[in-house]
């Protein structure tokens, strides 16, 4: 009986530590994917000074408390949402969803959206975007806020992994023009995950 027991708790310690490492090996994807994006420079938003001496983006250490599950409420049809840009334009967004998610046992609520622009791919019209400003911007994050992104799910619960949140291209230079996160998006806590921002 000792035996079996024993076995039986190897055996979920085991399972644990792999569900734990698969997710690990997860997000070190991501910022290997976002890494290679950047050191390319056809598609780097760096200068060519910055991009000789690129050796990778600095992240916060993996913390699983920033990946959260999110209750999505789905919102009607409405006129399009007209996000500001960082050169002062306006670029229309579909409010998608409303995402309701908990950390550190206090609620909080995220607008998610989907881009209106009639020549997105095929694949693109399935993406949804959250741009959002939190407590640490302008200390360990770019002061503009940062950004993810999304499939939009099969049911009506999205899971909101902080750990791959990335900055605007706009952090890096001025060429470019960014979503600025809307007021609705401004979490009162700090984020401590996901790429961090080095001048």
């Amino acid at each position: 009986m000792l035996l079996r027991v024993s076995v039986l708790l190897f055996i979920c310690l085991f399972s644990l530590n792999s569900f734990s490492q698969t997710y690990q090996d997860s997000v070190m994807s991501f910022q290997l994917e976002l890494n290679k994006s950047y050191a390319d420079p056809v598609e780097s938003p760096l200068g060519i000074d910055k991009l000789m001496r690129f050796e990778g983006l600095p992240f916060f250490p993996i913390n699983e408390t920033f990946r959260v599950k999110a209750k999505l409420e789905i919102l009607p049809p409405a006129s399009p949402f007209q996000l500001k840009t960082s050169d002062r334009q306006l670029r229309d967004y579909d409010r998608y969803a409303i995402a309701t998610f908990s950390l550190n046992g206090i609620e909080y609520h995220l607008t998610i959206y989907q881009n209106t622009a009639s020549n997105l791919d095929p694949d693109e019209e399935k993406s949804l975007f959250l741009p959002f400003t939190d407590l640490s911007n302008g200390k360990e994050t770019y002061g503009g806020g940062r950004y993810l992104d999304f499939e939009i799910p099969e049911g009506d619960v999205l899971e909101i992994d902080f750990n791959k949140a990335y900055n605007p291209y706009c952090a890096y230079s001025n060429r470019y023009s960014c979503p600025i996160p809307p007021k609705e998006n401004d979490l009162p806590v700090a984020i401590l995950a996901g790429v961090m921002y080095e001048k």
